[in-house]
């Protein structure tokens, strides 16, 4: 290309099959116990009941009888129509308000936004980033027991920005504007922002707050865990491989019990390349490049050698010279401290590196062990669970209890079971398998640097795409939803993923067993009106059908909320209409349309108060896919042509409860 040539940064829909393994994931058991024939005649009632079988052990007893308690009052707001708005519709009785939309001045001397495109990297740096994600209400009296729904800290994911609206032209083309790439380096990242409601009941930034933060692609970073000081980890920035900086492509969050907020990398590995000759596994096993990165940053270098960083070829003579270990710096899971300004955010190398989705906690108990989830949002790769090797205790707890412990890949095996398998060298099973498949792994270190392939020698099952994850409050029941997978095809079908050309997406659940041990089931398959799930004898309806299920989160009630993630073709025609929100009462299946967000969006991120009357959406990429200058959407902006994501507040008119 030219500099005059104008770039392609159109990375909706970009997760990338980087799994090519050999591994079965019981396709040998699905094709002795299954007629594949079956689903492509659609008959996915006995294909699916064969698999299944019965629920749950004990669990739809135990769900209903919490669910007849926490849910009285609730679901009872008339289902949203699917629509075609450029707005965001939520139920009558009910308001939305755009909030913090991108370019919002954060810190002190922030420069206001400019709707041309025209602010700088510097002013970006400042203000609200790019691409609104995953986000969490931390209470401002958190320490103290967090009830306060009046004031707290919304802190914020910025997945990813789109020059053509990031840019007053859309961008100069190749090679890139040094200026350029550090403005979209800024709109990553996370941004931390002190609220509080005024006297009127609105919600108000607070100006000048210690608390106000922002963390970009920029932001200096400490390596934690195995990995730390590792060969593979040492670069030109951090010769002992203690420390990186910035954190890219931001999607779900999680938080963790001591009240800290953990952001979660996930396409990172688009925005490098690497055109060695031979390629190292821990590059091309997670799609790196090795012709052009996605946004071309690398080419930048000449005017800013800072953004060689993006170019992970071995170009001197030891890896402390160059930044062909930079992509290991990245696909970790990042604690930031919200309470604490000053603090220097890390990446937990023991809980693996792949494309983190999100990352969830399973109920802390003293004395026991803390486990989190969290999954790869790729094509055929898998679901994770780390165990800290330290007991919790909640008086010391904190995040030393991240960086050791055993990380796990699961199998969901056909007959409803399942099993967490170790990706540990100090496992003989696994060191075996290793052996087996002529892998060599020189330490714990370089297995965790390579979670992916680890997965693929365990034998854990490829999975359709596993995105956020969600615990039952009061159940400890684990659900998670798969987006999608057109590219599964009949031959590879299995229990846990049924069908194939899986452009609908499921989400599955399990309840936690013995010994590392699971039992499953397919909670919902997600489709159009008449989708039926046979196990539940569930089918969707006019109030509820939807495809591409991504966000999860279950509120304090019980109630599990449902955000759809459409792209392409499937967003723009068919009969689904704008990315959606919905609500679903687990117990009983009733489930109903809350939300339908603007033209072009995705719906992602979503958290309450702790008094539950007030509910922080993100809307992200509205008008996205429209053309370069063309954006289909002028949300929440009317009058101007450049769509802005921001986060809604929802509240019901009465004050009442969210999803009474």
């Amino acid at each position: 290309m030219t500099k005059s040539q104008q770039v392609n940064y159109d990375i909706s829909g970009v997760e990338p099959q980087a799994n090519f393994s050999d591994n079965p994931s019981f396709q040998q058991v699905v094709a002795q116990r299954l007629d594949r024939r079956q689903f492509l005649r659609g008959a996915m009632a006995l294909a699916v009941g064969s698999f299944i079988g019965t629920s749950l052990v004990g669990c739809d007893t135990k769900v209903s009888a919490v669910s007849s308690a926490v849910k009285q009052g609730l679901m009872g707001f008339e289902a949203v129509a699917v629509n075609r708005f450029d707005s965001v519709t939520v139920p009558t009785g009910y308001t939305a308000k755009p909030f913090l939309p991108w370019g919002t001045p954060l810190l002190d001397g922030a420069a206001p936004y400019k709707a041309d495109g025209t602010n700088t990297a510097a002013d970006q740096e400042k203000q609200i980033g790019s691409h609104h994600d995953g986000m969490h209400f931390f209470p401002i009296d958190l320490k103290d027991g967090g009830t306060d729904s009046g004031e707290g800290l919304l802190v914020m994911n910025h997945e990813y920005c789109d020059p053509m609206i990031l840019h007053a032209f859309g961008g100069a083309g190749l090679p890139r504007q040094a200026e350029e790439v550090h403005k979209e380096l800024a709109a990553h990242g996370v941004s931390v922002a002190h609220i509080k409601r005024d006297d009127s009941g609105q919600w108000q930034l607070v100006g000048g707050s210690q608390y106000n933060r922002r963390i970009t692609g920029m932001t200096p970073m400490q390596l934690t865990g195995p990995v730390r000081g590792h060969a593979k980890v040492r670069t030109q920035y951090s010769p002992d491989g203690t420390a990186t900086r910035g954190t890219l492509n931001n999607c779900s969050h999680g938080v963790t019990p001591w009240g800290t907020y953990l952001t979660c990398e996930e396409n990172w590995a688009l925005l490098f390349v690497n055109r060695d000759q031979r390629m190292p596994r821990e590059h091309r096993r997670y799609s790196v490049s090795d012709f052009n990165s996605i946004m071309h940053w690398e080419t930048a270098a000449r005017q800013d050698q800072v953004l060689a960083r993006f170019d992970a070829s071995a170009v001197a003579e030891t890896a402390e010279q160059d930044f062909r270990h930079e992509p290991n710096t990245f696909g970790w899971i990042v604690e930031i401290d919200p309470f604490n300004p000053g603090s220097v955010p890390v990446k937990h190398t023991a809980m693996g590196r792949f494309a983190h989705e999100g990352v969830i906690f399973a109920k802390a108990e003293a004395g026991k062990p803390l486990v989190a989830y969290s999954g790869d949002d790729s094509r055929f790769e898998y679901i994770y669970k780390f165990v800290s090797k330290e007991l919790y205790d909640p008086a010391t707890a904190g995040p030393h209890l991240l960086d050791n412990g055993t990380l796990y890949a699961a199998r969901f095996n056909d007959d409803g079971s399942g099993e967490w398998l170790p990706l540990d060298l100090a496992d003989a099973d696994f060191r075996a398998k290793a052996e087996a498949a002529k892998v060599e792994f020189s330490d714990q270190a370089d297995v965790l640097l390579n979670t992916r392939l680890a997965a693929d020698i365990a034998g854990a099952t490829k999975m359709d795409r596993p995105e956020w994850g969600a615990v039952h409050p009061q159940t400890g029941e684990v659900y998670f939803t798969l987006t999608n997978n057109d590219q599964r095809h009949s031959s590879q079908l299995n229990a846990a993923n049924p069908r194939a050309s899986n452009s609908q997406g499921h989400i599955i659940r399990w309840r936690e067993q013995a010994q590392q041990r699971f039992n499953w089931d397919i909670f919902m398959l997600s489709g159009d009106v008449f989708t039926y799930t046979p196990q539940h004898q569930f089918m969707l309806t006019a109030e509820n059908h939807h495809a591409s299920p991504d966000g999860l989160w279950f509120d304090p009630n019980g109630l599990l909320w449902i955000q759809t993630d459409m792209s392409g073709s499937q967003l723009s025609g068919g009969a689904f209409g704008n990315n959606q929100m919905l609500v679903a009462d687990v117990a009983t299946h009733q489930m109903k349309r809350f939300l339908v967000g603007p033209v072009g969006c995705e719906i992602t991120g979503v958290v309450m108060t702790p008094d539950c009357r007030t509910m922080f959406v993100n809307i992200q990429h509205p008008g996205e896919g429209s053309g370069p200058y063309s954006f289909s959407s002028t949300w929440p902006d009317r009058g101007t042509r450049r769509p802005r994501s921001a986060t809604v507040i929802i509240t019901k008119d009465d004050g009442g409860i969210i999803g009474s």
